[in-house]
This record gives structure tokens, C-alpha cells and sequence, in this order.
């Protein structure tokens, strides 16, 4: 039976924790797994990248396969074809198909059509493989995901939404933070505040995100003045719990969502997250496939 990874809820909570086994096995030797030798995988990407790109390209290497990076017009669907169409010829001659693209409607027709596994590499409604890197993370720097708290400002986006879902699948205990209008929906599970400090109360974890997104430039202006209270600096993360590290899912824009200090600084993990990204793909990408 195909899987596939849409939003993270297709796994099961210790199917997350075996994941997260196999992804600091692979980071401790990156090239160990040959799981992808001789096969393909399909990178569609509608939506500009750094991260996803480069750790998905250079992870696909690692397990012996070969990367096919397809932007919207090396494709026909910039000329009427199908969505069905494209996933039929694509399960022909590819492994597997990832997707960073803005509406969840056309991963999902993708995903309905395709006859192999199509993961998402980001859309307007999720990122798993971002909170999977997280969940990565904040293991790395507390040794155990058991009786965690993360604490999300701002908002209330894909990347919270994916926060909040995944980690309800290993117990990680999620608080949002965002003002109103900007509020997380289809989370069930999070706790959901208007107020910075009782989200980061007790919190082991500070996550902030961009506050212009791809496709906000338009409400730039009036999302900097709703987002500003919002930003995470030490004052902050003080309020967390002792110990409590800065995350980040990038890129950053130093003086806006995150202080300079805190995004270079020793309280936080966010360069780990960027590189935990790769490692936790790969693992991804061995499930999937297995």
C-alpha cells in the first residue's frame, strides 16, 4: 500500500519516535544508507527555497538516489495539464514525488492519482518535515521528547499548525501565541493564547517564524504592527522554563520576529534545526519507501 506524508498525522507516535532513532543514526553517518541506489525521486517546487532544496537534494545524494528538481514551468501543468495526469506520469518513471506548493488541494489530488509515495515539502496549510527537524532538535538538546513543552509566537501559520499536530503524536505539549486574526485553526490538542507570556510559561522551547510570508507582501505593513508584540528576544525567553533554547524555522529576519542576539547567540538551536532538516528527511524518506 502507498504512503504518503501530507500533513504528519499519517504516522503514528512511535512510528515519530523510530523515525527520530533512524534520523541520529544517519546524521551520525550520513552516507550508511544506500536506500535510495538506483532510484529517483521527483522535488516540485511552486514556491521558492533554501532549506528544503539544498537538504532534500543533498539527502536524496546521501541515500545513493538522484534528485529531480522540477520548478512550475518545466512542467505541463503550466499549460493545462492535468494534476492526475502529471501524477500518473511521474509514478512511472519516479520513486517517490515531493511537493512545496501553496494551495493543500493540489498535493493532495497529487497524492489521490500518484502510484508512489508523495510527501510534502511545504504548502499553505502544513510542513511536516519542518516539525519533524524539530522534534529532531529539541531532542538533541534535552535528550528525551517526554514531558516537553514548546512554545510557539506568532502567527498562527503552517509551521504552527504542523508544531502543534505532530508533537501531539509523541506528548510534546504545544502553546500558540498569536494575536487576534492571525489565530491557528485544525489544531486540536494546542493551547491556544493571545498572550506571549502564558504561552512560553513553563516552556522548554521559544519557536518564532517570519511575519511576512510568501504571498503577505500585500498586508506587510499591517502584519509587522500586529505581529510586533510578539517578537521573541531574551525578556521573553526568561519568562520559559530554565534552560529554554530560541528556535527558528528561517529564514530570520534579525530585528523583527527575532532578536539579532537570540538568533546568533548561545540560547538557541536554530542552526540545528537547519541541518537537522536533511537527517530527518532521509529517515522520512527510508519509511515511505521501505
Amino acid at each position: 500500500m502507498t504512503r504518503h506524508l501530507l500533513t504528519g498525522t499519517e504516522l503514528g507516535g512511535d512510528e515519530v519516535i523510530t523515525l527520530l532513532d533512524r534520523a541520529d543514526a544517519l546524521k551520525a553517518a550520513p552516507m550508511s544508507s544506500r536506500a535510495l541506489e538506483g532510484r529517483s525521486v521527483a522535488l516540485i517546487f511552486e514556491r521558492p527555497s533554501t532549506r528544503t532544496r539544498l537538504s532534500f537534494e543533498a539527502g536524496i545524494f546521501e541515500l545513493g538516489g538522484q534528485p529531480v528538481v522540477l520548478r512550475s514551468d518545466d512542467l505541463q501543468l503550466s499549460r493545462g495539464e492535468s494534476v492526475g495526469d502529471t501524477a500518473r506520469i511521474l509514478s512511472r518513471h519516479m520513486s517517490a514525488i515531493g511537493v512545496r506548493t501553496g494551495p493543500d488541494a493540489l498535493l493532495q489530488e497529487l497524492a489521490r492519482e500518484a502510484t508512489v509515495p508523495v510527501f510534502n515539502m511545504l504548502t499553505a496549510g502544513h510542513h511536516p518535515c519542518q516539525a519533524l527537524a524539530d522534534l529532531m532538535t529539541l531532542r538533541e538538546a534535552f535528550g528525551s521528547l517526554e514531558g516537553l513543552k514548546i512554545a510557539y509566537v506568532g502567527d498562527g501559520n503552517n509551521v504552527a499548525r504542523s508544531l502543534a499536530l505532530v508533537g501531539a503524536l509523541v506528548g510534546v505539549e504545544v502553546a500558540v501565541a498569536s494575536p487576534e486574526g492571525y489565530t491557528l485553526t485544525d489544531a486540536p490538542g494546542a493551547l491556544l493564547t493571545t498572550d506571549p507570556a502564558e504561552a512560553v510559561a513553563g516552556a522548554h522551547a521559544v519557536y518564532a517564524d517570519v511575519w511576512v510570508s510568501m504571498g503577505d507582501e500585500e498586508t506587510a505593513d499591517a502584519r509587522r504592527d500586529a505581529l510586533a508584540p510578539y517578537r521573541l528576544d531574551d525578556a521573553l525567553l526568561d519568562l520559559a522554563a530554565p534552560g529554554a533554547i530560541a528556535l527558528h524555522c528561517l529564514p530570520a529576519h534579525p530585528g523583527e520576529e527575532i532578536t539579532a542576539k537570540l538568533l546568533y547567540g548561545s540560547r538557541q538551536r536554530i542552526w540545528d534545526q537547519a541541518e537537522n532538516r536533511r537527517h530527518a528527511q532521509k529517515a522520512m524518506l527510508e519509511l515511505l519507501l521501505a
